[in-house]
């Protein structure tokens, strides 16, 4: 039967290591109401973009890749604000692949853990980082874009050292040729975007 959940998708990058610990899957959702201001990825917020993707499908697309990648990364957008299809994929992807798992959520720890899914959620996942983007405390460390988010290694697959050696950021040609710029603030990390 198929499964009739779809998520909102962004982006979908085979490969990156950018994103997490080793080279990654990476889906980028689209829709995010929490508006960080400076946030790196405005295009993702309006809940109008993206394309409806049905969860199966991408568990099978990222589970015909799981011989090539460490694991995948779900960022966004704003993930947990399409809860019930994210809880789809990640339960598909935890049953069908030994790849690891991390979130990015614009969420507080605190509210994540009072989301009525938090339990199941958090069973899935191997890292969560968590917190709203605040550009007065930008910081480009450990996966964190700002001081205040906090990282949950909620499995013990990883450890702070396996953050620290990611990339800051990457420079993906895709197949359409296109560049697609991917990681923390890529640009003004490295000196040539506005502040």
């Amino acid at each position: 039967m198929m499964d009739k959940h779809v998520l909102r998708v962004h982006a979908f990058v085979p490969f990156s290591r950018a994103n997490g610990p080793g080279l990654r899957a990476v889906v980028w959702v689209q829709g995010c109401s929490l508006g960080c201001p400076g946030c790196y990825n405005p295009q993702t917020h309006p809940f109008a973009g993206g394309r409806l993707v049905p969860v199966d499908e991408l568990v099978e697309r990222i589970s015909n890749l799981a011989d090539r990648i460490e694991g995948v990364t779900i960022s966004g957008g704003e993930p947990l604000q399409q809860r019930q299809s994210l809880l789809h994929l990640l339960k598909g992807l935890r049953q069908g692949t030994n790849l690891s798992i991390l979130v990015f959520t614009g969420f507080t720890w605190d509210e994540v853990k009072r989301m009525p899914e938090a339990v199941e959620l958090l069973s899935y996942v191997d890292v969560l980082i968590a917190g709203r983007y605040e550009a007065g405390r930008r910081l480009v460390s450990d996966l964190r874009g700002s001081a205040n988010q906090t990282v949950h290694f909620v499995t013990d697959r990883y450890e702070p050292d396996d953050l620290r050696t990611v990339p800051v950021g990457e420079v993906i040609i895709t197949q359409q040729g296109e560049l697609q710029l991917t990681g923390i603030d890529p640009l003004l990390w490295a000196g040539l975007g506005e502040e």
